[in-house]
């Protein structure tokens, strides 16, 4: 099951850090079709959001096709996005280029940047980009 973390600086709305969350979740493998997303009660219990905020990501990703309401049951996995599973050697070489920046002094904001604009430049009119 997917734990939301919820950045109330970062200035994204909270909601789309939920889809954002899911989506990231389906696309590494961690949730896939049949799963049930947490309830709106267990995220807010979790996070202090507002039970509407939750639901409306839950909506959004409902609309998008990739999960389904099934009254008195929950919010299910209908799809998936994954590629990249979560324990992709690649994954461990991104882990250890994100050490080495952060030893370096690198910090989020930094890094953020770094991998940005690296993603840019090979994704450069993709649709994943």
């Amino acid at each position: 099951m997917v734990e939301y973390r919820i950045d109330r600086r970062g200035g994204v709305a909270t909601y789309l850090q939920i889809v954002q969350q899911t989506k990231q979740a389906l696309r590494m493998g961690l949730l896939e079709p049949g799963d049930r997303l947490p309830t709106a009660r267990e995220v807010v219990e979790a996070t202090a959001i507002n039970p509407n905020t939750v639901l409306k990501a839950y909506r959004e990703l409902e609309r998008e096709g990739l999960v389904e309401a099934r009254r008195g049951l929950g919010t299910f996995v209908r799809a998936t996005l994954g590629t990249a599973p979560a324990d992709s050697p690649l994954r461990g070489e991104l882990d250890a280029w994100a050490r080495r920046a952060r030893a370096e002094g690198l910090d989020r904001e930094d890094v953020a940047a770094l991998f940005t604009a690296v993603l840019t430049q090979h994704f450069e009119g993709d649709d994943e980009a």
